[in-house]
């Protein structure tokens, strides 16, 4: 069924992608639809091909209170939110004033997420954002699938981020009304320096998530037990004409775990480089879980994956990724529409 609605997604974005984002404006009012489908296939083993589907599409309504103030509301919807039974990635409401910050109640990432600081990706396999290879390559334990800190999308949660001053932005998140937790209680800062040969970007970002019950973050794992939960994370990006690094790490520290015990570090990096319509990326993510423990059993997952994007215009590219899990190699292949 949910197969059935990507494929669905994907086919619809597609028949409306001959232009850029759509866009309907009056008067002070602005409403704006973005997103992508991609239909492709991946390889595991070099082996049977199996179908590769995501999309993602979001709608945003702007309301200009006055020259300084805007009023908004959002809802998006994506692959990774239905492969989870849920019908929404985001749903929230903002208000923004000019120069001083931003407010955002409702379902959506936390703050510590939005300015978290990204691996170099230009395939389409979402090495940021709940992998897609995982959903076809199961691993044999807990790993932890994403190097930025992520509390989920699932719960109520006020968000309140202040505007970019000289390069300097920072936030603080908190969370409560879950079906998994009590509350959770999130903080990032992002530092950028876009001037100059080399721009750089910085994020620091931790959480607490208190009485964590059957609670999932990361790409098609085990659900987590455990009394409270606490996370850290730090990224880098380093951008020289052409060439983009990155490098992140992210730590998992769940109190008195039940079950199947998933924390520890994610480590990664990554390289791009653009030329014209051509732009190729290889990233590298070590996940080592239940080093914590004592009595439990490491699980270690690496991860490489090297891809290759075409882009024939702005609304179509083709992309190629080639990689490997701990035990698996894959290829996949796919096109990719935008809007």
């Amino acid at each position: 069924m949910k197969q059935n609605i990507s494929i669905f997604a994907i086919l619809f974005l597609s028949s409306i992608c001959g232009a850029h984002a759509l866009e309907y404006n009056s008067g002070n009012m602005t409403l704006k639809l973005t997103g992508y489908g991609t239909a492709g296939f991946i390889e595991p083993d070099f082996n049977q091909p199996d179908f590769l589907g995501d999309f993602r599409a979001r709608g945003q309504m702007n309301y200009e209170m006055d020259n300084v103030r805007t009023f908004g509301l959002v809802y998006a919807i994506d692959a990774a939110a239905l492969d989870e039974d849920d019908y929404m990635r985001e749903a929230f409401t903002f208000l923004e004033q000019r120069g001083l910050g931003r407010i955002e109640l409702g379902f959506t990432d936390s703050v510590a997420r939005k300015l978290s600081v990204g691996l170099p990706d230009v395939g389409g396999m979402r090495v940021n954002d709940k992998p897609l290879f995982y959903k076809k390559i199961r691993p044999d334990g807990a790993f932890i699938s994403d190097t930025t800190l992520t509390t989920g999308r699932d719960a109520f949660r006020l968000n309140v981020v202040s505007a970019s001053m000289r390069g300097l932005q920072y936030g603080a998140s908190v969370a409560a009304f879950a079906d998994d937790y009590d509350y959770s209680i999130d903080a990032g800062i992002k530092i950028r320096r876009p001037a100059g040969k080399l721009k750089t970007a910085y994020s620091f970002s931790a959480s607490f998530t208190e009485n964590v019950d059957g609670f999932t973050t990361d790409a098609y794992t085990a659900p987590v037990f455990a009394d409270w939960r606490a996370q850290g994370a730090i990224g880098m990006n380093l951008q020289y004409n052409s060439w983009i690094l990155g490098m992140n790490v992210r730590a998992i520290y769940d109190e008195n775990p039940v079950g199947i015990v998933s924390d520890g570090i994610s480590a990664g990096t990554g390289i791009s480089y653009d030329l014209l319509k051509y732009s190729v990326s290889l990233s590298y993510i070590f996940s080592d879980t239940g080093i914590w423990d004592s009595d439990t059993d490491n699980y270690d997952a690496h991860t490489v994956i090297g891809s290759f994007r075409y882009k024939y215009s702005s609304d179509v590219d083709f992309w190629l990724s080639l990689g490997m899990t701990t035990d698996t190699p894959f290829v996949s292949v796919a096109l990719r529409l935008n809007f």
